[in-house]
This record gives C-alpha cells, sequence and structure tokens, in this order.
C-alpha cells in the first residue's frame, strides 16, 4: 500500500439527489457524525430528505433537467452550503464523468469513481471493448460508430436474430429494445434512439446478440484507491419488466460457490483494467449451462444494494464514504461473509391493469406492517407527493430470512400488510410474482414476467366481488364513525365503481348491525363491519375476520383489504353515462400526468383503431398514447412540451363518415 497516497477527509456532504436514496445516503452520513446538506426542486420543497438534512439549498423547478441534473446549480449549492463532498446516489448524474469532473475542479471530493472510470464504463460500447481486451466474457455483437439505419440493420442480420438494441448511454430500461427481426428493425430502432436522446442526450446505440431467457446476475465490487479491490457476491436480478428490475435477491438460486468464485474474479479484472474507486456493479448475463457475459458496469451504488447488505451485514454507503476520504478498505476477500438470504422488491407508482403507466399525485395514507421485520427504504409519510417529474419507484422493501422459503414469506405477509392508498401502485402484482411457483421454486428467469403475464395479472373473480361487496357495506356504514343505528327495514340502493369496474347493489342493515350486500342481483351476502376508530376497521364474512383501512380522499373512497388496495366511487347519484374510460366515446385521455413529447397525427387525419396519436414523458420513461378507435382526428388539444394531468382529454377521435 503506498503510503503517500493524499487522504481527502471531509465534514460536511451534499447528497446530489432526492427521495428515497437521499434518505438513505443521509442515514449512513449521521451516524458517521458528517453534517449534510440536501438539494430539492421546487416539486420537492417539503420532501422528508429537505427536513432530515443538516442544511438544504433550492435548485431549481421540478423539472429534472432544471433541478436535479443541473451540475452548475449542484455545484453551488455545495459551495454556498459549505460542504466538501457530494454523493449523488443513484440515476440523474450518478454515472455522468462531466459531474465528477465539476466536482474535482471545485475542490469536491466526489463520493463514487474517478471521471475517467466513469467515462471508461459509461459508454457501453467502449466499456465492452476495454472489457474484451481484459479477458472478461462479452456477449457477440456491433459497437462501431457508423449509426446509419442501413449499417446497423446489415450487422444485426450478420449478429442474428433476435438482437437487442441498446443506447450506449443507457440505463434503468431506457433505450433497449428486442428486435425479433428485420421487418421491425427501423421502427424499434428509432423508438431506441429518439428515447435514448431524449434521456442521456446521446442517440447512439450498440447491437448485441439477445440471449433468450438469461439469467440477470450482478456482482458488488468494492475497490478503494491504495490497490485493493473485494467482491460481496452475487445478486440475481432476473424478475424485470420491460428491462427494469422488480424483485432482486442474494444470492441467487443458480449460482454455486465455484461459479460465484469465477464471476467473483471476472469482476475484479474488470475493476482492475480501469484502476476502479469506490462502489460499483458489473453485470452478467448467465445460462442454464453456467455460461456468463459482460453486459455493463453501474458505476455509482444500485438500487437493489440493500439486499447484499442484509447478506454481508456491511454498510455500502459508510463503505463509499471512506473510500472517497482516502481510508484504505480494511476488509480482505476471504472475511466477506454470507449469512442467509435476502429479497427485495421495488414498490413503484404505476397501475398495472393499465400496461404498468406511472401514477403521481398525493399519497392519502402510508403505513408500513408492524410484523414482519421488514427493511423499507422510502421517503414518504401519509399525505406525501408522488410528483410525475421523476422515476416511479417509491419504495424499496426488503426481508431477510435464513432460507430463501423464509425471506419470501416473510416478504410476501410484511408487502401484503403495507398500506399505500391515494396512488396505484404494483404491490399486488408484486405480491402475485413473489407467490407464483416458478418464482417461489428459483426458477425466474429474464422472461419470467413475459412468459407468466397473463396470469399474474389476471383478476381473481371471488376476490373482487368479495371486495365490491365490503366496499358496498362500507360506503353504506360511512368511512369515518360507527354506523348508525338503522331500522334493519331499510333497503339502499347502490351504484360504484371499485378500480374502474361498475357494480349495483342493494345494501340493507340487519338486526345485529351487519349488511346484507346484494351485488349485481346475486344473492345477498352477509359482511360485518366493526369500526375501530382512525379509519381502521374489522371485516367478517362467513365468520372469517380481516382487518380493512379505509379513507375518504376526495369523490373517492379508498380502502386496503385483504393484502390489495382498492379505489371506489359512489355514482348513485351521477347519471350513467359512458365515462369513455376505454375510448368509447373517442376521447383520448392522459394515462398520466406527464409532458407531451411528440404529436404522432394531426387534425383532421384518418387513423385506425390503436394507431398512436401523441406521446407523453412521466417518470423518466416514455408512453405511446394511441387512438381509442378507428376515425378522423377531429381535435389534438394539446402541444409538444406541454404539461398534462391524468385523464386530461389530449385528442378526439370521431367516426369518419361513410
Amino acid at each position: 500500500m503506498d503510503s503517500n497516497i493524499k487522504r481527502t477527509p471531509f465534514h460536511t456532504l451534499l447528497i446530489a439527489n432526492r427521495g428515497e436514496i437521499a434518505m438513505r445516503v443521509l442515514r449512513s452520513a449521521k451516524a458517521m457524525g458528517l453534517r449534510t446538506v440536501a438539494v430539492y426542486s421546487s416539486a420537492d420543497a417539503d420532501a422528508p430528505h429537505v427536513l432530515h438534512a443538516d442544511r438544504a439549498v433550492h435548485i431549481g423547478p421540478a423539472e429534472p433537467a432544471q433541478s436535479y441534473l443541473n451540475i452548475d446549480a449542484i455545484v453551488a449549492a455545495a459551495q454556498a452550503s459549505g460542504a466538501d463532498a457530494v454523493h449523488p446516489g443513484y440515476g440523474f448524474l450518478a454515472e455522468n464523468a462531466a459531474f465528477a469532473q465539476h466536482c474535482r475542479d471545485a475542490g469536491l471530493v466526489f463520493v463514487g469513481p474517478s471521471p475517467e472510470s466513469i467515462r471508461a464504463m459509461g459508454d457501453k460500447a467502449a466499456a465492452k471493448r476495454l472489457m474484451q481486451t481484459a479477458g472478461v466474457p462479452c456477449i457477440p455483437g456491433y459497437q462501431g460508430e457508423d449509426q446509419t439505419t442501413a449499417t446497423l440493420l446489415r450487422e444485426a442480420e450478420a449478429i442474428g436474430w433476435p438482437v437487442m438494441i441498446k443506447a450506449v448511454a443507457g440505463g434503468g430500461g431506457r433505450g433497449m429494445r428486442l428486435v425479433e427481426g428485420p421487418q421491425q428493425f427501423a421502427t424499434l430502432l428509432q423508438s431506441a434512439q429518439s428515447e435514448a436522446l431524449h434521456a442521456f442526450s446521446d442517440a447512439t446505440v450498440l447491437l448485441e446478440r439477445a440471449v433468450l431467457a438469461p439469467r440477470h446476475i450482478e456482482i458488488q465490487v468494492m475497490a478503494d484507491r491504495h490497490g485493493h479491490a473485494i467482491h460481496l457476491g452475487e445478486r440475481d436480478c432476473s424478475v424485470q419488466r420491460r428491462h427494469q428490475k422488480i424483485i432482486e435477491e442474494a444470492p441467487s438460486p443458480a449460482v454455486s460457490p465455484a461459479l460465484r468464485q469465477r464471476m467473483g474474479e471476472a469482476a475484479l479484472q474488470a475493476v482492475r483494467a480501469i484502476g476502479y474507486e469506490g462502489a460499483g456493479t458489473l453485470e452478467f448475463l448467465l445460462d442454464d449451462n453456467g455460461d456468463f457475459w459482460f453486459m455493463e458496469m453501474n458505476t455509482r451504488l444500485q438500487v437493489e444494494h440493500p439486499a447484499t447488505e442484509a447478506l454481508t451485514g456491511l454498510d455500502l454507503v459508510a463503505l463509499q464514504l471512506r473510500i472517497a476520504a482516502g481510508e484504505p478498505l480494511a476488509l480482505r476477500q476471504e472475511d466477506v461473509r454470507f449469512e442467509g438470504h435476502a429479497i427485495e422488491v421495488r414498490l413503484c407508482a404505476e397501475s398495472p391493469s393499465q400496461g404498468f403507466v406511472p401514477q403521481s399525485g398525493t399519497m392519502d395514507l402510508w403505513q408500513l406492517p408492524e410484523s414482519p421485520p421488514l427493511r423499507v427504504e422510502h421517503a414518504l409519510a401519509s399525505g406525501a407527493q408522488v410528483p410525475p417529474h421523476y422515476d416511479s419507484m417509491i419504495a424499496k422493501l426488503v426481508a431477510h430470512g435464513a432460507t430463501r422459503d423464509e425471506a419470501r414469506q416473510r416478504l410476501l405477509a410484511g408487502l401484503a400488510d403495507t398500506v399505500a392508498l391515494g396512488v396505484a401502485t404494483n404491490q399486488h402484482f408484486l405480491l402475485r410474482c413473489l407467490a407464483h411457483p416458478v418464482f417461489a421454486a428459483g426458477g425466474a428467469t429474464t422472461a419470467f414476467i413475459a412468459q407468466h403475464q397473463e396470469e399474474l395479472l389476471a383478476e381473481d373473480a371471488g376476490q373482487q366481488a368479495q371486495a365490491a361487496a365490503v366496499a358496498a357495506a362500507l360506503l353504506q356504514a360511512g368511512t369515518d364513525r360507527p354506523p348508525s343505528p338503522l331500522a334493519h327495514t331499510l333497503m339502499a340502493p347502490l351504484r360504484f365503481e371499485i378500480d374502474g369496474q361498475a357494480h349495483a347493489a342493494s345494501v340493507q342493515r340487519l338486526p345485529d348491525g351487519s349488511y346484507a350486500v346484494a351485488l349485481d342481483s346475486a344473492q345477498p351476502v352477509e359482511i360485518g363491519l366493526r369500526f375501530l376508530g382512525h379509519g381502521q376497521w374489522q371485516v367478517r364474512r362467513q365468520g372469517v375476520q380481516s382487518p380493512l383501512r379505509a379513507l375518504r380522499s376526495g369523490e373517492r373512497l379508498l380502502m386496503h383489504w385483504a393484502g390489495r388496495a382498492y379505489e371506489v366511487r359512489d355514482t348513485s347519484l351521477a347519471p350513467p353515462h359512458d365515462t369513455g374510460a376505454h375510448g368509447g366515446d373517442g376521447l383520448l385521455r392522459a394515462a398520466m400526468s406527464g409532458r407531451v413529447t411528440a404529436l404522432l397525427a394531426r387534425e383532421g387525419e384518418l387513423v385506425a383503431a390503436g394507431q398512436p396519436l401523441l406521446t407523453l414523458e412521466a417518470m423518466k420513461m416514455e408512453h405511446l398514447h394511441c387512438a381509442p378507435r378507428a376515425g378522423r382526428v377531429s381535435a389534438v388539444h394539446v402541444a409538444v412540451g406541454e404539461q398534462v394531468a391524468m385523464r386530461q382529454v389530449v385528442a378526439e377521435v370521431t367516426v369518419a363518415a361513410a
């Protein structure tokens, strides 16, 4: 070890991020005795990371480009607040070499690798060439400078179908498209390039042979500036949707100790090849023969780092901070121990039933389970805003157990008891994934969701009917007080929607205080309700009691029951009408709050049902909005660059005259 290498101690840390990762970094920094500085956009003025930091600096409006991606504003905030170090978290500027360079030039310690290392690994094409030179196995493909459609198509033909298009500057699934054959290539290439240009200001792509249904395995590494590097084992991130991870676990069910050693050594070869410093992750594809190929390196902390922390007992953020201060790693490879199994899920503000479109709004009620004990990383509270400008992930829930199935069962129970009301989430979808027999057996590959999506999204008609009956009883009882003593002969007709599905019901209060609910002309079922105060109820059905949380939010009744959130609207006093939710009235409504990035049809144009009309960007992803029916575009109500609210009418399609 070279004792002449300069140490870089610091005392005040600025966290150049928001949300749960800002809270995570704050926790370790405060535990180490560091002073902390938060930065925030106008959308985050009252966010928890702002309130928990020692100081906070406003850096711009809600749009990321003008706040969390504004290098000059963040560096100025560090200087104004007296910070002498910057932690970038993940996302935003975490893998931006220019940001690391600006911090260095301003005399700030950047908690992460050098600008040179970020630059070397940030361009996927250059990184792949570097890894090939270092002897790390790589997927065959094309990473040349000629980006014309003709050349890329020719190279794709040479690689062989299917191929994967990847943005060289990309991450988080943006700028990635799987192409099955030449007929789709030009369209998907244009889509990938457009998304990459918007997300990363770089439309350059590379091509790779698509490895179908592999495991996605990543190796966590830590390296100091004294030439010492270790790996902390693997995480299996195979359960993905649109190339975005939603479930991660450590260790992988598919990795043996011998394979772990091989993959760990390959990761360390990569680290040594670039003189890396800090936390990093080498991502590999693993086939069922035990062969693996380098995909990319993330030169930052990963979203899923808590799974490794649970397994090893190490604080990865604290290690990052010590390495950035110039301290040598105190761990040798043989000191790393793995105990039990950990599984993490990403709770996202999105609607699985609507194609997983992002959601935003007010989280009216947020409540974590008391048991089993889960680690929950979040920046939420009841009444918190979920803005439309940032990533859709709002929390991570992590379970650790002596065995994989113990961890899985704990996560199932804790996730089911987590209450998130007001903004739609993927909670129920995650529960379905965790409970699926393929995942339970440890057999999930990257094809898991695509292969099983229909059953993962399928509604349980019996469960839906039970929830609707409970909702009808609750509407009759009221949600903020005990049921009033009503004559048992009173019959109350109701019309209501639960998660957009319309129902009619007759509700009768029985002498014992329970309710007889006849739903959609079916035979009545008895629902017992016991009010416990503060929105808490006990539901009794067929002799079985279960807890329920409910509250009013404007015109909505929100309830959490049997591990699932529901949104109920009483339509008893509203005249029956076609809401147009599925386009029956020809009105195209925004599926989420977001910004219009492209108009794909003009007023007066004839369009087919399902033809793309415009693109909205929300939570860092682009979403096509298509014609609700065939006809003529009679009106376009928005312009490129305009912000729209969820369910706002953005275009109209009328039936074309014969």
